[in-house]
């Protein structure tokens, strides 16, 4: 997967350098514009809390929604720039990712971790058509499809719901912010980059309106969006109830397993990092650029 990652973005930034050295001299400004958009999206996260251990795997049941808005400028026929910001929320459970009678799947459901993570995120993107336009804005043509890479940076909070058994006196049905707890001996950043990448197509409503569907990958830096990544640490660690229930003590009853959660067994996949998906709507509204009068004397 990084390696058609990489394949991908490199393509693309090379594709994107060509055409935009072959058009800018061809686009006069008069036919660059801008516009601005609302997005309403579909969050789904890859990460060590899902069905398979695969990057594929994600439980769509688990999807949450995602908005953001969103300026645009185009600067040549076929290269835009597009700067977004939104919300959404990724969630994921063990109990209802895992099947309890897969081979595979067992050690995930026993080990019962849950996480809620709201994300904000500021990203920068090349928008690259597949089709270009030369003429101006009202010309534009009527279906474009177009793929997009940049970065971005994301500010997480990752929380876990009591569920009940051996609470340490927490209260049932609340949620507890994981980060602080370092509940695998391990301090990480609530604030990460990621490189934001994928594709889309775009269909022209009226003169003013561009409605489109888009699909973006979020290839992030850090293994915590969902607060699990190596190995259990010694209980003795885990200096508050709430550490010591999610770090150590909500794993099932199950003779399955054997020492399940003593320190140094497995918790997490500890050899990928995470990502998160945003599937969606967006629409566009085209801000006309004004046309200046030739001055006569």
């Amino acid at each position: 997967m990084k390696q058609i990652f990489t394949h991908t973005l490199g393509l693309l930034l090379a594709v994107t350098l060509v055409a935009t050295e072959a058009n800018a001299q061809q686009f006069t400004k008069r036919k660059q514009y801008n516009s601005v958009g609302i997005t309403l999206n579909a969050m789904n996260y890859f990460g060590d809390i899902v069905p398979k251990a695969s990057f594929a795997s994600f439980r769509v049941a688990a999807s949450r929604p995602n908005v953001g808005i969103n300026v645009t400028r185009r600067f040549a026929p076929r290269l835009s720039g597009r700067a977004s910001f939104a919300y959404g929320r990724i969630t994921a459970e063990d109990s209802k990712a895992a099947d309890q009678n897969d081979p595979d799947a067992r050690y995930r459901y026993n080990r019962n971790m849950n996480v809620r993570n709201d994300i904000f995120e500021l990203s920068a993107v090349g928008v690259f058509d597949l089709i270009e336009n030369r003429n101006n804005y009202l010309k534009r043509p009527d279906f474009v499809p177009y793929v997009f890479a940049g970065v971005a940076v994301f500010h997480h909070a990752p929380k876990g719901l009591v569920e009940g058994g051996n609470t340490g006196g927490l209260t049932t049905g609340s949620y507890i912010d994981l980060q602080p707890l370092q509940t695998e001996g391990v301090s990480y950043s609530k604030t990460q980059i990621s490189i934001p990448f994928g594709g889309g197509v775009r269909y022209k409503l009226n003169k003013s309106f561009d409605i489109g569907l888009e699909i973006g990958w979020r290839k992030t830096f850090t293994d915590y969006l969902d607060d699990v990544s190596k190995n259990y640490i010694e209980r003795s660690r885990l200096v508050t109830p709430a550490a010591q229930y999610f770090g150590h003590d909500n794993v099932r009853n199950t003779t399955d397993f054997t020492n399940f959660n003593e320190p140094g067994q497995m918790r997490g996949k500890g050899n990928e990092k995470d990502w998160y998906i945003v599937t969606g709507l967006t629409l566009n509204y085209i801000l006309a650029p004004r046309v200046k009068s030739p001055k006569f004397r």
